[in-house]
This record gives C-alpha cells, structure tokens and sequence, in this order.
C-alpha cells in the first residue's frame, strides 16, 4: 500500500538549515531560521519563562488530562493584551488552547468550513503553511497581491480583493508584522479593511503571531481590534512562539467572535469537537508558564521588558538597513518603515544564490530574510553583500 504514496519535495528551509550549519566560514550570516535572535545570535530562553517553570517545577501537583479546551487560565490572561479592556465584547468572544499559531490557524479554517465557507482570500506572499494548511482540508483559497513592489502596502488590492469576493468567502489578515513581507497598515488602513468587511459580509480570519515585536503591544492591537469593532462575527488565530520565545512548545490560542452568547457556545461545541479529533487536547506545559508569567505582576514586568529589549534591537537593525538607502539594485529604505521579525529583498534566486555562494548569506529562495539575524557587527557586510550581487 505504501509504495502508492508519492515522495513530497523537502521543506526548502530544513535543507538551507544544513547548508548553513555545513558552511565552514566563521563570518556566515543566517537570515533564513524564523527565530529572534540577540546580538550574540543566541535564541535564550525568556528570563520570565524560566521564573515561571521554576514555579511550575515547585507547585504543579498533577500532569492529568486536561479537556480539547486547554488551560483556560492561560487563553482568558491573554484575552486582555489581545482584545483591550473589555476583553470578551460583552460575551461575544471566548476561546481555546491549541498546539501553536499553527494549530490555531488550522482549527479556523476547518470551523469555518464547516460552517459554510467555501474560498479564503489570502494576500501573497504569505507565511508558506498558510496554503498548505487549507490544501490540506481543501478549502479553496484566493490570492491576492497585499504589498507594492517598493514595500509598502497596497491597500488598494487588498479592498479590491475583499469587495469582488464571491459568496460564502473569507478573508485571512496577518494582524501586525506581516509574514514575510514586514509590511503594516495605517490605522486608517485598517479602518477602510473594517468598513470593507462590514460592507461585503466576508469572514475575517486573523492571523497574530508577533504582538508586541513591531511597535508595541497595544499598539500592533490597533488593526484587529478596528476590524473585529465593525465585523458580527469573526475568528482570531493567536501564537506565543515569538512574543514569549516559546517556540518548541508549541502555545497558540483560537478565539471565535459571534454575534451573541447562543451563537458562541454553538460555535465552541463545533470547536471542541474539531480539536478532539485532531489533537485530542494541546500540550500543557507551555501555555501554564505563559499563564504564570501573566498572573503575577513581577513576570509580568520582566517579560515586558525582555519584550521591549527584541522589539529596540530589531528596530535598530531595520534603521541602519533603511539609512543604507539605495544599495545596488535595491533599495532598503522601506525596510525601516516595515515591521517584526522579516521582510522580502526584491532579488532574483540567482542573486539569493550569489549571496550564499560568494559571501556566506543565507536567505530563503523568496528573498525573505529574518531582521534578527543581522546585528552591528555583520549588518554592514550583508549590506555590501547586497550591493555586490545586485549592482
């Protein structure tokens, strides 16, 4: 039976990840890994996590079986940082506990499949699992170009994409720090994609996976809560990985936001179910650390600031990329206006191949490089790298 199956192309990433670590120059460059990284390229483990599993380590009395629900405790403490101070809309949002952002992502657009949806609209370039995930559950999905040429958004592609989507259609948003193109939109943006929705009937889906690494915690807020303001209904995919370095341990969040209670807790029966079959109930240990850290205002401060600290250095890199100006045949200065963790350099996969041939830069095939891969003391080769490549 098994030699019917058909042999699946490599993940491109994993096999850059071993070109990389074969790489015997001491001045590499990895742009390629989504992980941050410090000064030092080192991925450490959150001060505050730590404090928080050591209080686990000294007081968690049991590893029983939790329900497909999760740690409530973790899902409702981060409830406020997503969705502000009435952080339920008066009993119109709740949610779950899932493997990552991943499983998040994944549980919505089988719920919303479920629930009738028959095509997602999705702004290329994307984070790559996107399209796989809704391959996978063959759910249709739409591209649309979200992002200019010159890095910036193209708001216009995004309205047209929304107000031309046929029946029973959805729409996917990255919530702030695009994946992979760093690109934001203004509040008023936002506003005009709320207004949008509202107007057309189509199913927000919103993907947040890097709050507080573009400008701030409430500030990357600011796009979700205008639409989710103006929308009856809604779904919300949440990851920890980034914004607590809980990367391996896979923390995320799905949250549904319905028109009233009833509908709610119609949707999480649906939820639930879904979750049972796929993963039964997501792993604990992350998402109660995470809930340790939000429950006690001393780990709190500590993760805010350890937060702060990523968020400074990579706006720093972003500022010297976006000072270089015109280098070669590309130009960074967008790059100093985009935020979080990447965005894409307008370069060929031959160029890609010369940066990694000639100077030890590693980069995906798209362009995509991670910001926290460049500190102060590489940034200004891999800027002559670029000029070099593409002159």
């Amino acid at each position: 039976m098994l030699n019917r199956l058909e042999t699946q192309s490599p993940d491109a990433l994993l096999a850059l990840i071993k070109l990389y670590a074969d790489d015997s120059r001491t001045d590499k460059i990895d742009l390629g890994v989504g992980v941050y990284r410090t000064d030092d390229g080192d991925t450490p483990v959150f001060a505050a996590i730590k404090a928080a599993e050591q209080r686990l380590v000294d007081t968690q009395d049991s590893k029983s079986y939790l329900g497909p629900e999760g740690d409530m405790g973790f899902v409702n403490a981060l409830m406020p940082y997503i969705f502000g101070d009435d952080a339920t809309m008066g009993g119109r949002i709740a949610g779950m506990q899932t493997p990552g952002g991943t499983g998040a992502v994944r549980l919505a657009a089988a719920l919303a499949q479920k629930a009738g949806l028959e095509r997602l609209y999705m702004g290329t370039p994307s984070w790559p699992n996107h399209a796989q995930i809704f391959r996978d559950i063959e759910l249709e999905f739409a591209p649309f170009e979200h992002a200019k040429s010159d890095g910036t958004a193209n708001i216009d592609g995004v309205l047209e994409a929304i107000r031309s989507a046929q029946p029973n259609s959805g729409i996917l948003l990255h919530g702030c720090c695009h994946n992979p193109t760093g690109v934001e939109y203004t509040a008023e943006q936002w506003d005009a994609i709320g207004d949008a929705i509202a107007e057309t009937g189509i199913f927000p889906i919103i993907d947040t996976a890097y709050q507080g690494l573009g400008d701030g915690l409430e500030e990357d807020a600011v796009g979700l809560r205008s639409v989710l303001a103006k929308v009856p209904e809604a779904f919300i995919a949440y990851s920890c990985d980034k914004n607590f370095g809980m990367y391996r341990d896979r923390v995320g969040a799905f949250y549904i936001m319905a028109d009233d209670q009833a509908v709610l807790d119609k949707a999480f029966t649906n939820a639930n179910a879904l979750a049972r079959a796929s993963w039964s109930m997501p792993p604990d240990h992350g998402g109660s650390a995470v809930r340790e850290i939000l429950r006690d205002g001393e780990l709190t401060r500590l993760w805010l600031d350890e937060l702060d600290t990523m968020r400074e250095r990579m706006r720093q890199v972003r500022a010297r990329l976006a000072e270089a100006g015109q280098t070669g045949g590309v130009d960074l200065t967008p790059l100093g206006q985009q935020n979080g963790l990447f965005s894409v350099l307008p370069v060929s996969k031959e160029q890609v191949a010369m940066l990694r041939e000639n100077h030890g830069i590693y980069m995906a095939g798209s362009g995509r490089i991670n910001i926290a891969g460049l500190n102060m003391g590489n940034i200004d080769r891999f800027i002559a790298a670029v000029a070099d490549v593409t002159a």
